[in-house]
Order: C-alpha cells, then sequence, then structure tokens
C-alpha cells in the first residue's frame, strides 16, 4: 500500500496460560504493520494554509473537501489547478529539493471567499482546527436540508456499517484510522475513504463528491467509523447530506447541529441495532407491530 501503511519493530506481550502462582507472560520481538501518519501542508494560491496530519493517499480529494467546509469554494470549478510542490533540501549547493508528497498547491479561479490570514495547524482528531473564531463555528448551508424527502430504509441502514467495513483494507491491517462512506438512497455503497483523522475520512469522501460534480448531496447517507461529533455534522450539512450514522455515540452539539439542520442522525450502528437522535421520520421500515419505531411522535 504503499505510503499508506508502513513496517516497525514491536514487542508482543502475551498471556499463554495461568500458573499455579502467576500467569505466564511471554515478551517476543514481532514486525507489526502500523497506518501512516504524515503531515499534509495545503497551500491557496501559493500561500500556506493550513497543516493537517492525515495518512497520505487522496489528497486532492481532501483539499476540495477541507476548502468547501472552509467556504474557500463552492464547487469544483472553483479549482483551477491541484498540484504537489517540492518539500524537503536535499542539496543545500545546488539547492535542489525532493518532492515529498507532503506540500499541496492548490490554485483557485477566484479570490477565496473565506480568507485565512495565518495558517493553521490540524491534528489528526481536530476538524475545526482552521476556524478562526467561535462564531465562524455557525456556518449554515446553502442547501435546504429540511426539504429533502429522502427517506432511509431501515434494513440497508443496519447493514451499512458491515459494508463500509468491508471497504477498510488499511484497518484490517493497522486498526488505527477511521472510515467514511457515502450510500446512495438504495443503499450502494458509493465511495469510501480512509485515514487517521475522521474529519480527513469525511473531507476526502465530500471532496469526491465535489470533483463529481454531485453536490448538493440529496439522498444520500453519510456512515462514519466513529463518533458523530459536531464537525462531522457541519461537513455533512455543508455539502446537503441529509442522513449522517456513526459506529460510536453522538456528542450533544452533533445532535443540536443535526436537529437545526434537518438531519437524521444516527448513533451506535450495529448489524442488530442503533439510536436515531434526530428527525426519525425519515427511517422506514416496515417495522414489527410488536416493536413500533421508538422515536416516532417525539421531539427530532
Amino acid at each position: 500500500m504503499g505510503r499508506i501503511t508502513t513496517r516497525r519493530q514491536v514487542r508482543r506481550l502475551n498471556r499463554t496460560a495461568d500458573g499455579e502462582d502467576a500467569p505466564v507472560i511471554t515478551l517476543s520481538a514481532a514486525g507489526d504493520v502500523l497506518a501512516v501518519e504524515e503531515p499534509l501542508e495545503l497551500r491557496v494560491n501559493g500561500t500556506s494554509t493550513v497543516v493537517t496530519m492525515r495518512t497520505p493517499g487522496d489528497d486532492v480529494e481532501l483539499a476540495h473537501g477541507w476548502l468547501h467546509s472552509e467556504g474557500f469554494i463552492l464547487d469544483a470549478d472553483d479549482v483551477a489547478t491541484a498540484r504537489y510542490c517540492a518539500g524537503a533540501v536535499v542539496d543545500d549547493e545546488l539547492g535542489l529539493s525532493a518532492n515529498t508528497y507532503n506540500i499541496l498547491d492548490v490554485q483557485l479561479r477566484t479570490p477565496p471567499s473565506s480568507g485565512r490570514p495565518h495558517p493553521f495547524t490540524a491534528n489528526s482528531s481536530c476538524g475545526v482546527c482552521g476556524t478562526a473564531s467561535i462564531d465562524e463555528l455557525g456556518r449554515r448551508s446553502r442547501f435546504d436540508i429540511t426539504a429533502d424527502q429522502t427517506t432511509v430504509d431501515a434494513g440497508w441502514l443496519l447493514q451499512a456499517v458491515d459494508q463500509l467495513a468491508e471497504r477498510q483494507r488499511v484497518f484490517h491491517r493497522t486498526g488505527s484510522v477511521h472510515g467514511a462512506g457515502l450510500f446512495s438512497a438504495a443503499g450502494e455503497l458509493m465511495v469510501a475513504r480512509e485515514d487517521v483523522g475522521r474529519h480527513n475520512a469525511v473531507d476526502k469522501v465530500i471532496g469526491w463528491s465535489l470533483m463529481q460534480n454531485l453536490l448538493p448531496l440529496r439522498g444520500r447517507t453519510l456512515v462514519v467509523s466513529s463518533r458523530a461529533s459536531f464537525e462531522i455534522v457541519q461537513k455533512a450539512e455543508l455539502a446537503g447530506i441529509p442522513a449522517v450514522a456513526a459506529v460510536s455515540g453522538a456528542t450533544s452539539l452533533a445532535v443540536d447541529a443535526a436537529r437545526a439542520a434537518g438531519i437524521t442522525l444516527v448513533g451506535f450502528l450495529r448489524h442488530d441495532r442503533a439510536v436515531v437522535y434526530s428527525h426519525p421520520s425519515r427511517i422506514i421500515g416496515p417495522f414489527s407491530p410488536a416493536a413500533p419505531h421508538p422515536l416516532h411522535g417525539r421531539n427530532p
């Protein structure tokens, strides 16, 4: 998998048996596969704008998704070019530098609508590191999600986490990356991406969609292998996604944001159960008469 994974020597600790006085524990040397985490510096029109920690790969999609979420671009036509720049200097005397594929310069056709006066550093768990003030957290979508009449079949939704897991090749090898997948209204997995940052995985999915000219993403469901946090809900809202489902639970701000935006938010998604936090009317059955929809009739 190239730069996506790497190998390191480790020591494995194993409890092999229970002795009379103490457990039998072994310590042995072994090789292990790790997910690669490297910085990506994103430049906009030659100006350093953000540095984010990510898993290399699909960087152009990541850039498109991040720029859209931050309000720099509205569609793929706003981007003229995206190219990697040379990185580390390998020969001081000759002034030669190697392309590390960790610096991506995006040239916009028009000046960005949302300027950033200083570069930002985003770690692999942060999805709002490019935000300059608390007021900017309240960015709203240009798409009316409340008007989206999409319904989500409970049957395929409960299977979605397994479909996403099948596409998480790096996770199966390393156990240390998140996944995000975009599903059609019929339950078809359209695209899946992985990254050490859950928000990066979402940006890659939205960036792919942007480059395919699919926005707004009406009728689609975003499924993530992480918790449902505020920044994921906001990215979905800005892309016009009416439903978001997460393997783990949701935060309070994520639920509030989903309710305000008209997004159906689902958490603790398993093949046999889930929790619906907001706008449950989008979830359709048929449901057993003995177990009616648990959230119908309540406030979204």
